[in-house]
């Protein structure tokens, strides 16, 4: 009964317009007023223990990680190396988004800031070379979740601060699934670009200038490989790797680009304090109400209502994904990740299901409620980008977002897509 007030009252404080973390704060209240399971005390408890977790820090961090790199000009850099490579080949330029939101996604680890990012740089010159409109505002909107899914992500430092699983080894077991996604929508691209007869690079491919490219582009590159390499060989932790990315975003766009300016950096600082302090509103709140259910015992239902479905764990695996696709579709992922992920993680791994798997399966769910309505903050943000209204934006989407589902099942019922590299260098 508590479990049921307690969501009741929180999606009813959400339809009718309340922020979301003051509205798991006030279903926590009414729940500890109307039943004797919990307390306030507990709840405040429990609050300030989901704030003061270290990997946490990392998140604004690489946010503005990401707003320091595209600022300082490298992110148009990382671009035109990706394009250079491509070449004047049917879909080209779709290949280069593709790419280029995969290494920004490096970065920034944010799906809605890879969208922006690329999205500015990309979408003009799409559009001057004869692509439609729509159809690119909706490629950038899908190819923007590699953002979440390609390590550093956000979703993933969150699914491993919220089930004490090695942040390591979820980025690690990213770049798989980062690369499944990737292809797919690489071969969705090239499919409708033929067809519409979208191609690349004007002059087509040169060898020289994709030197040339390569060359501007090496602070860019090196980034990510700092950052990635310091993890994974223990030089840093993942929350340490971030504060390494400020300090190299700003030191390579004011001395090297020189396309970072002192009020440049104060703006983008100004600008992420108030995600900063959204973020905390909704993480805090949401992970006292993480701490409630679980000890209202609903982990061990939704185990046992899965075990009265089916044993098999591929079935469960399915109606998991249905599951998450419909909070993708109505949840942010912060929340959702808050709140579902130690649920699902207490439930799904006794049965035989590897924490690291669970991680970026349910990432690449979030990934995909990136682009699909009614919250699609992707597509939000390309929307708002280019004026487009999100219904026909959405409609040109949908072979991608086919595709990432595809890519989805791919992932979910091939562990050795996620925990391949995992289990290589362990």
């Amino acid at each position: 009964m508590e479990g049921i007030v307690l969501a009741g009252s929180v999606a009813l404080f959400l339809v009718i317009g309340v922020p979301i973390g003051i509205a798991f704060g006030l279903g926590l209240i009414l729940v500890a007023t109307l039943f004797g399971t919990t307390t306030l005390v507990f709840i405040a408890q429990q609050m300030w223990t989901g704030m003061d977790s270290i990997p946490l820090v990392a998140i604004p961090m690489f946010i503005v990680a990401g707003a320091v790199m595209e600022t300082g000009g490298l992110s148009k850099r990382l671009v035109n190396f990706a394009s250079k490579i491509v070449g004047n080949v049917y879909g080209g330029l779709g290949t280069v988004t593709v790419l280029a939101c995969m290494l920004f996604g490096a970065i920034s680890g944010s799906g809605p800031a890879t969208v922006a990012a690329i999205g500015a740089i990309m979408l003009p010159y799409m559009v001057k070379t004869g692509y439609n409109k729509h159809y690119a505002t909706a490629l950038v909107a899908c190819a923007g979740g590699l953002g979440v899914i390609i390590p550093p992500s956000i979703p993933l430092i969150l699914y491993g601060a919220t089930t004490n699983t090695s942040v390591s080894d979820l980025f690690l077991a990213g770049i798989g699934p980062a690369v499944v996604v990737a292809v797919a929508l690489v071969l969705v691209s090239y499919v409708i670009s033929r067809k519409r007869g979208y191609r690349g690079e004007p002059s087509g491919f040169s060898f020289k200038e994709l030197l040339k490219a390569a060359w501007d582009a090496k602070w860019s590159v090196l980034m990510p490989v700092i950052i990635l390499g310091g993890i994974y060989s223990g030089a840093f932790t993942p929350t340490e790797a971030a504060v390494v990315a400020i300090l190299y975003g700003v030191v390579v766009g004011l001395f090297v680009t020189r396309e970072l300016k002192f009020k440049d950096l104060l703006k983008t600082l100004d600008d992420n304090a108030s995600f900063i302090g959204g973020f905390m509103l909704a993480a805090v709140p949401a992970s006292a109400v993480g701490a409630v259910m679980a000890l209202l015992g609903i982990p061990d239902t939704i185990a046992n209502f899965l075990l009265s479905v089916s044993s098999n764990l591929y079935v469960i695996m399915l109606i998991v994904n249905l599951f998450m696709i419909l909070i993708g579709m109505v949840m942010d992922t912060i929340p959702a990740i808050i709140i579902f992920a130690p649920l699902l993680y207490k439930a799904l791994v006794p049965l035989g299901i590897d924490p690291v798997q669970l991680g970026l399966v349910i990432t690449v769910n979030l990934a995909i409620g990136f682009i699909t309505p009614p919250v699609a903050n992707n597509i939000f943000v390309a929307s708002t980008m280019t004026g487009l209204p999100m219904g026909k934006i959405v409609k040109e989407a949908i072979p991608f977002i086919l595709a990432m589902f595809v890519a989805l099942v791919i992932i979910s019922f091939v562990p050795g897509v996620s925990t391949g590299l995992v289990s290589f260098f362990s």
